[in-house]
C-alpha cells in the first residue's frame, strides 16, 4: 500500500507550490476562503494530517488547477487519508517513522550496538523488547509489528536497502548461542536472497569511527522528494528533515562504508561466526 504518510508530504509540498505559482500569499488566501492563516499554514506544512477532499478542492480552485491535474492531486488527499497498518501498533513503534520507511525507495541504516529493526528475528526483538521493561504481551506485539515492518524488503519499489552492522551488537548477545544464531541465519538469509538488501560488517578491531555519535538511518524518496533521517534518541528518536542535517548523516554513513567491510567479506564472516555458535 502506498504510504499515507509520504502521500502527506507530497501533497503539502503540492498546494504550497501550486499556490505560489497562482501568486498568492497565506494571507491572501486565507481572506479568500474565509479561512485562518493557521490552518492553511498548518494544512502547507503537514501539521494539520488529514485536509479534506472538500478543503483541498476549495483551494485547487482557487489556483485555477483543474482536469487531470486536479484529479491528481484529489487522489493525493484521498490516499493520504488512508489508515495504514501501523497505527495499530503504535504503542511499540513510532508512526511517523514507519510511515516514511513505508514510502521510501532507498535506506540507509546503522544501528549502534543493536542489529538494525529490519534484520532483526523475532527472538532478538523480544529480547530487546524485555530488556527495554516491555512485559511479555507488549514484547509479542513488538515481535509482530517488526515483522509486519521486514516486509518493507520485499516491496517492488524499494531500490535499496543497506545496513552497517557492528560485530559488537552480535557479540552482546553470544551468551545464548541459539539466539546469537539465530541472528545470524536471520542476516545472512537476507542479505543472501534479497539483491536489494546489503550487509556491511565493522568488526571490533576496526575502532572508533564516524558513527560513534549514534544510531541513525536515512531515507530517500522517489519524485524528486526531498531525503529524511532519523536519528535515534533515548525519547525515541528524531526526524531531521533540514538539507544540511541529512547531508550531515549521508557524510557519516560514507565514512561508516569505508570502515567497514565489503559485502563478501562481511558474508565470510557471518557465516563464520555462525559455525563457531
Amino acid at each position: 500500500m502506498t504510504s499515507p504518510t509520504v502521500r502527506r508530504r507530497r501533497l503539502s509540498a503540492e498546494l504550497r507550490r501550486r499556490r505560489v505559482q497562482a501568486g498568492m500569499t497565506l494571507s491572501d488566501v486565507a481572506d479568500v476562503l474565509e479561512w485562518s492563516p493557521a490552518k492553511l499554514g498548518h494544512i502547507e506544512t503537514g501539521i494539520r494530517k488529514w485536509p479534506s477532499v472538500m478543503e483541498v478542492s476549495a483551494l485547487l480552485e482557487l489556483y485555477g488547477v483543474t482536469g487531470g491535474q486536479r484529479e491528481a492531486v484529489l487522489t493525493l488527499v484521498r490516499e493520504s487519508r488512508l489508515r495504514p497498518w501501523w497505527t495499530e501498533y503504535e504503542d511499540v513503534l513510532s508512526s511517523a517513522y514507519v510511515g516514511n520507511e513505508a514510502g521510501a525507495v532507498a535506506i540507509d541504516t546503522y544501528a549502534g550496538i543493536l542489529v538494525p529493526d529490519l534484520l532483526q528475528a523475532p527472538e532478538y526483538t523480544a529480547l530487546l523488547a524485555r530488556a527495554r521493561g516491555h512485559d511479555e504481551r507488549t514484547a509479542e506485539r513488538m515481535v509482530a509489528a517488526y515483522l509486519k515492518r521486514q516486509e518493507v524488503l520485499d516491496r517492488d519499489s524499494l531500490l535499496r536497502y543497506s545496513a552497517v552492522i557492528e560485530e559488537d551488537a552480535l557479540r552482546r548477545v553470544s551468551g545464548d548461542p541459539d539466539l546469537l544464531h539465530a541472528q545470524l541465519r536471520r542476516i545472512i538469509e537476507v542479505a543472501l536472497g534479497n539483491d536489494r538488501v546489503t550487509v556491511r560488517l565493522v568488526t571490533t578491531s576496526a575502532g572508533p569511527h564516524t558513527g560513534s555519535s549514534g544510531p541513525f538511518t536515512v531515507l530517500e524518496f522517489d519524485e524528486d522528494e526531498a531525503s529524511l533521517a532519523f536519528v535515534d534518541t533515548p525519547q525515541g528518536g528524531t526526524i531531521v528533515e533540514s538539507e544540511e542535517e541529512v547531508r550531515g548523516c549521508q557524510r557519516v554513513w560514507g565514512g561508516l562504508v569505508r570502515a567497514a567491510l565489503d559485502p563478501q567479506a562481511t558474508l565470510t564472516n557471518l557465516k563464520r561466526l555462525s559455525l563457531l555458535t
